[in-house]
């Protein structure tokens, strides 16, 4: 059991960077935490990649003639800083859609790095109002304050909300902001108007 829990230790250990890395990621994407077993492999992919840039960077340093020091006292502050700041460089480029941008203009998939075409859709429409079409043929116009990455979990948050019976706007008076499930919205409508402008003030 001793010789299980020290193996168990060691490999955390090793581990470490790859998870610090995968936390930081997932911190600050809107993509769905995985399962155990995908969050392992993610976590050993980033940790070859930290001590890829660790075993650089400590090189650098005994270049430098600090190798035995940094070896010795800061190797971990140098790979957690290194899974950190991966970590990071892997939030921009899904949050940008830059690699997969990339590889789309020279064909080499059609894919984006959003975690969903509802959030693709939000990500590209950020200067539009709304026409969330609710449940029991209700619509709600509004300029989206928040809303949520996943079209079956979260709510809406919407300022300056008019419902909409034909084509006349009724505002909601005295209303600051209205708050609706994403579970109640069938679909929703992005919008480019006069007020557009005045949302952004």
């Amino acid at each position: 059991m001793s010789w299980a829990s020290n193996e168990a230790v060691i490999i955390l250990a090793f581990l470490l960077p790859g998870f610090v890395s995968v936390a930081v990621f997932h911190m600050f994407t809107s993509h769905p935490s995985p399962g155990e077993f995908e969050r392992i492999v993610q976590s050993f992919i980033f940790t070859i990649l930290v001590r890829a840039n660790t075993e650089l960077l400590l090189w650098v340093g005994r270049l430098f003639g600090r190798g035995s020091l940094w070896e010795s006292q800061f190797d971990i502050l140098v790979s957690v800083g290194v899974a950190i700041v991966l970590g990071l460089i892997a939030v921009y480029l899904s949050n940008t859609d830059l690699l997969h941008s990339l590889f789309r203009r020279i064909g080499i998939t059609k894919e984006t790095s959003y975690p969903s075409e509802w959030y693709s859709a939000f990500h590209h429409n950020p200067d539009c109002y709304v026409v969330l079409h609710l449940q029991g043929q209700r619509r709600l116009y509004g300029w989206p304050e928040e809303w949520p990455s996943r079209p079956d979990q979260g709510h809406f948050r919407i300022a300056r909300g008019q419902w909409l019976v034909g084509d006349e706007r009724i505002p909601a008076k005295g209303v600051v902001a209205i708050v609706v499930p994403a579970k109640e919205v069938d679909m929703v409508e992005f919008l480019k108007d006069e007020l557009s402008e005045e949302a952004k003030e």
